[in-house]
Order: structure tokens, then C-alpha cells, then sequence
């Protein structure tokens, strides 16, 4: 199955962008294409955090259900689900470069199931729309760093 890659400049100190990335709890407020989140595991998000996930994913609405398995607070974080007969994890790094932070996302689909093998072959067909999913997710989180820019200049 695809391994997908994605790299982007968020416009903010490494900290702050993993929080805003890693803050789950908000992210339907701030990402359109996730309409709800409910968590399934009390306390501060870390490794073992579990959550459910509603997302519009070719304009219908798909619920997963996701774990945080890997967390380096400030540095990098990796969530994964099974779902449709593959084991799906999505790494996300943060590294400083120039006045904001780089964020290196890669994405590895791993079919599971017999049906899923048997798909794989055609996978690259849908890492095209994930890749565009994921850009989108990061362009509408910059959102959060402009409200903050705007907000500071405004003080």
C-alpha cells in the first residue's frame, strides 16, 4: 500500500505548532473537513489517548477510531487506526526552520486482510485525495496562527 509524505511551513515556534496540531480536543473547530471529535480516553492527550473522529471524506461523513501511539511532546507524534482491512499510521514531525516550523507528515497504509491486499495494487489511486486532505488539515490549522498574529498586533 502508498506511503504518503507531506511537508509544510506552519508560521509559528515548534511548541506552538505542535500544540495547536496535537490539541485534538479543538480541531473540528478549526478543520471543516472534521466535524466532530469525541475522546475516548480522560485526562491530557499523550500516548494511549484514544479518540473517535467524523470526517467528510468524499462528501459523506466517516467516523474512525484513532490512538495517539506514539507522543515526543514538542517534537513528534504518530496516530494510527485499522480500518477497512489496513492498519493505517500517520507520523507527524516538528523541526524549527527559519522564523516557524517545519512539519513533515508521512502517512504508511498496511493492508491486513486478504481483501485489503488484493486492493492494494490500486491504492495509489487514493493517496492523491489523502495527500490533498492532509495539505488541507495543515492550510486550515495556519488559520489558528493568524488569528494569534492578528490578535497580538491588536494588543
Amino acid at each position: 500500500m502508498p506511503r504518503i509524505d507531506v511537508s509544510h511551513l506552519a508560521p509559528a515556534a515548534p511548541d506552538r505548532v505542535f500544540e495547536i496540531y496535537s490539541d485534538i480536543r479543538r480541531v473540528a473547530d478549526r478543520v471543516d473537513a472534521i466535524k466532530n471529535i469525541e475522546m475516548l480516553t480522560p485526562g491530557p492527550v499523550g500516548q494511549g489517548t484514544r479518540f473517535r473522529e467524523t470526517r467528510v471524506v468524499f462528501k459523506k461523513e466517516h467516523n474512525e477510531e484513532l490512538e495517539f501511539v506514539e507522543f515526543v511532546p514538542g517534537k513528534s507524534y504518530t496516530v494510527g487506526c485499522t480500518s477497512c482491512g489496513a492498519e493505517y499510521r500517520t507520523r507527524y514531525d516538528f523541526r524549527p526552520e527559519g522564523s516557524g516550523t517545519r512539519v513533515d507528515v508521512v502517512m504508511q497504509i498496511t493492508a491486513m486482510t486478504l481483501g485489503a491486499k488484493l486492493f492494494a495494487p490500486l491504492g495509489f489511486l487514493m493517496s492523491k485525495s489523502m495527500r490533498k486532505c492532509l495539505e488541507a488539515d495543515m492550510v486550515a490549522l495556519d488559520k489558528v496562527f493568524e488569528k494569534t498574529a492578528e490578535a497580538s498586533a491588536g494588543a
